[in-house]
């Protein structure tokens, strides 16, 4: 698992899965010749996206960023639609820290498109009941009203599966909220209605989870916007403010579907100044 400090804040990338999408879709109008330089495609034109929780420890707090796709939560047919290659596996990383799901105080949802949300709940047998269950839950108004009233484009990726059983646990916001000093939800509407960026200050530290608004640092130009976006120009703006508040502080990039990066750092201009890779790891 590799680990990364930013101030106050520690960060530790737990496995939560992978799929494989559609490049195409992943980089909405732009050229497949554009893209392919700077991320990996495979003969079926799909790109690897993990989809890894991040620990986020804080003040003694234990925070997750998303939840990965859960184990056991996708059809035979999902899974192949999906490229979906390993299910979570969060309990073992989590035990591997000397943790247990009981030990997380708080989840924070950017969104609850199934593969972010798939991992908030478990099987108990044949009941599905919280995976997390002494913990906060947050997510924006917008994002937790669609997920239980989804629409006819969204009903195939906000399944009640992984709302009914943590209702009780959900917390909303309607801008912003600030969870603990320094660590802020932000809303942005974009990749969804409801979709929202976290972002942490810390002194002259700072990083920003920008979530599926760039999910990847191949989606670092502000234009490139995703084909499952449903308000793209939304997404390119909202990229374009924060790229701008993040290079004015030279602030880390997290990332939770990147299969090469964990983060980068980028200077005033946008070029890079650091960045911490991925290692792949044995089952792969």
């Amino acid at each position: 698992m590799e680990t990364m400090k930013i101030g106050r804040a520690t960060l530790t990338w737990l496995n939560g899965g992978v799929t494989h999408l559609d490049g195409g879709a992943m980089f909405g109008v732009v050229p497949r010749a554009l893209w392919s330089r700077k991320y990996p495609v495979n003969e079926k034109n799909q790109i690897e996206l993990r989809t890894d929780p991040i620990l986020l420890q804080i003040d003694g707090q234990n925070l997750l960023i998303d939840s990965g796709i859960g184990e056991d939560k996708l059809t035979e047919k999902e899974k192949r639609n999906f490229g979906v290659l390993e299910d979570s596996n969060i309990e073992k990383s989590l035990e591997e820290l000397g943790f247990t799901n009981k030990d997380i105080d708080t989840v924070l949802m950017t969104h609850l498109h199934f593969d972010h949300a798939c991992g908030l709940t478990a099987w108990d047998e044949d009941e599905l009941v919280p995976a997390y269950p002494n913990a906060k839950i947050y997510t924006s108004e917008t994002e937790w009203n669609e997920m239980r009233n989804p629409n006819m484009r969204s009903k195939n990726t906000y399944w009640e599966a992984n709302w009914k059983p943590v209702e009780s646990l959900v917390h909303t916001f309607v801008s912003s909220i600030e969870v603990l000093p320094g660590l802020r939800m932000v809303h942005t509407s974009g990749h969804s209605d409801g979709h929202a960026i976290i972002i942490f200050e810390d002194g002259e530290e700072t990083f920003i989870h920008m979530a599926d608004i760039m999910p990847t640092h191949a989606h670092q130009n502000v234009l490139w916007a995703l084909a499952y976006d449903d308000f793209p120009v939304t997404s390119v703006h909202e990229k374009k403010k924060w790229m701008d508040y993040g290079y004015s502080r030279e602030a880390w990039y997290v990332f939770y579907h990147d299969a090469q990066y964990r983060a980068m750092k980028f200077d005033q201009k946008g070029e890079v100044i650091d960045q911490l890779s991925r290692i792949a790891h044995a089952y792969e």
